[in-house]
Order: structure tokens, then C-alpha cells, then sequence
């Protein structure tokens, strides 16, 4: 099974055109020789499921087929199995999610043909992984996850998808209107900060959100998370800077400080009120999160 690839295929994926994408993707597979098993994900979270299944089976190559969220849950798998050491596994993507914002930081093509040529290529790097701590459960994610208004615009999200990439706008548009933010207190490189914060913002990654630029990118695997603190922004704040949220300029705003670490800790003030967290756009759960990085934990493929 070492030179079988395993894919973790999600037929909610493709905006409704999945048989299409699936038997073009097939096809290529098929011209490009390469040896494959696969199985579709039957239910939310099923990758992470199916993936450990696979590597106790003795795969050792997976390929994501879906969006962000279905990437996350494999990450998720890998992470969590105790057979092997994650570096072991190899991970590429043929993409047909909404957002597809990972695979916008290596530029791996949306385009399948191309997508499956990467893979017959097989030219590798080794990622971090980052790791989430909550009360009551703990999650991985190798793209941008973060606590406060995106995870608030990430749980009213899923009645908007039908738009596509543009409904991580729309529903962030919307939630500025009813978003309400929340004092934090964030313990970070020795120092502690106390503010009143709209989102506190860790990546690994480049993009989120639609291909928005949050977070001031340095590289998927210095072993830090690229930290963003937007403070007491306004609906105005923002409004009138949507452009700049999509080519990296809103870092450079008052109201904002970025940082770099391999851990932090955020506790919310107000018990009453706990604020969501998100994780490559998958809901995680709500209040205090601890966050450290897992360095060069997960080999991917890249052009």
C-alpha cells in the first residue's frame, strides 16, 4: 500500500456539480497512473473517522477531495491517530470547496487536471500543525483559526454558503451588525495584554475568509504562529476597509498589532458572554483556548 494513494472524497463538495468533478477526477487519476483507493464521507466529520481507519490499513498517502472544512477533519485524523508519526503521512488536495483559502498559500491549482499532475509529481514540503485546547475538547488546524467575530461570522456561515466565496463577506458584513466584542485577556511571549477585542487571529497559512489576508504570513513552518490582535474596530472601521482585508493593508491599521509566537492563551473576560472559536472555518466551540504549534508535523504535496 506504500505507493497507493487513499482519498477521502466529500460528495457535498463542488456547489452541486459533484458527479461531474468526481468522474473528471477519476479520468485524470486513471491517465495520470496513479494507484488509488477511495471512500466518500457520509456525514460531518466523517473524514477524521476515515482517514484513521486508512492509515490502520496501512496508507500512508491521502488525498483530500472537498473544500477547507474536509482538509481540516483529515488533518484532524492524522493528528489524532497513534499508529505512526504524522510525518510519515503525505497529504495533497484536489480541491472543490467554497473557500479552497489553504491551498491559495502554495498555489495549488483549482484546475483538476492540474491538481492530479501535482500529485503524480509528488514534490513534498513538511507543514506545522497547530493545536487547540478548550475546556472540553482539543482540535487541530493547519490553515488560520482564531476566537471572536470570525468564529461568530464561521458559526452563521452554513445558511450563506450557497454564494460561495463571497458569503465569508456577507456573513461577516452581517455580523458586524450583532457581533458583540468581548474583553480579553491573551497571555502571549511573556507579555500580557488586556483589551477590548473584536478577534485575536493565529495562522499558519496565508489566506482565510474568502482569500482575505488577516494575519501578517512569514512561512508555514518557522515553527510560530503569525498572531493578528484587531482591538476595538468599528463597523465603520471595517466597512471602509474591505479592500484592505483582502490584500493585507488592515494589519497596518491603529486598531491592530501583530505578533509572532508558538503558543499563547486567551481568556475571556465575560463568563456570561463566551465568544466563538474557529479553526480553517469549522466551528470548534466557545471560550477560553489554549494554542501551541506542532513543528513540520504534517508532510504536504506542492507544486
Amino acid at each position: 500500500m506504500n505507493n497507493t494513494w487513499f482519498l477521502i472524497v466529500n460528495p457535498i463538495a463542488g456547489n452541486g456539480n459533484f458527479n461531474k468533478h468526481w468522474s473528471e477526477i477519476q479520468q485524470e487519476l486513471k491517465l495520470n497512473n496513479i494507484i488509488y483507493k477511495y471512500t466518500k464521507t457520509e456525514y460531518s466529520n466523517h473524514e477524521s473517522t476515515l482517514v484513521r481507519q486508512a492509515i490502520n490499513k496501512g496508507y500512508r498517502k491521502i488525498i483530500s477531495v472537498g473544500g477547507d472544512g474536509t482538509l481540516h477533519h483529515v488533518v484532524n485524523g492524522i493528528m489524532f491517530q497513534d499508529v505512526v508519526n504524522s510525518k510519515e503521512i503525505t497529504v495533497a488536495v484536489i480541491p472543490l470547496g467554497t473557500g479552497n483559502d489553504w491551498i491559495k498559500t502554495y498555489n495549488i491549482p483549482k484546475n483538476k487536471k492540474r491538481a492530479v499532475n501535482l500529485i503524480k509529481n509528488e514534490n513534498t514540503i513538511f507543514q506545522d500543525i497547530g493545536c487547540l485546547e478548550l475546556a472540553n475538547t482539543t482540535s487541530y488546524f493547519n490553515n488560520v483559526a482564531g476566537i471572536g467575530y470570525d468564529g461568530y461570522v464561521v458559526s452563521k456561515l452554513n445558511t450563506l454558503k450557497r454564494f460561495g466565496s463571497i458569503a465569508y463577506l456577507l456573513s461577516g458584513i452581517a455580523g458586524l451588525l450583532l457581533y458583540k466584542k468581548t474583553t480579553f485577556n491573551i497571555a502571549i511571549n511573556n507579555k500580557f495584554i488586556k483589551t477590548k477585542c473584536l478577534m485575536t487571529l493565529f495562522g499558519i497559512c496565508k489566506y482565510s475568509g474568502g482569500g482575505m489576508q488577516l494575519t501578517d504570513f512569514k512561512d508555514s513552518n518557522n515553527g510560530l504562529f503569525d498572531i493578528t490582535i484587531a482591538k476595538n474596530l468599528s463597523f465603520w472601521d471595517l466597512l471602509f476597509s474591505i479592500r484592505k482585508l483582502y490584500n493585507g493593508e488592515i494589519l497596518k491599521h491603529r486598531k491592530v498589532e501583530t505578533h509572532l509566537a508558538n503558543s499563547l492563551l486567551i481568556t475571556p473576560q465575560n463568563n456570561k458572554y463566551l465568544p466563538y472559536i474557529q479553526a480553517d472555518g469549522e466551528l470548534i466551540g466557545r471560550g477560553r483556548v489554549r494554542v501551541s504549534i506542532i513543528e513540520s508535523a504534517l508532510k504536504i504535496v506542492i507544486p
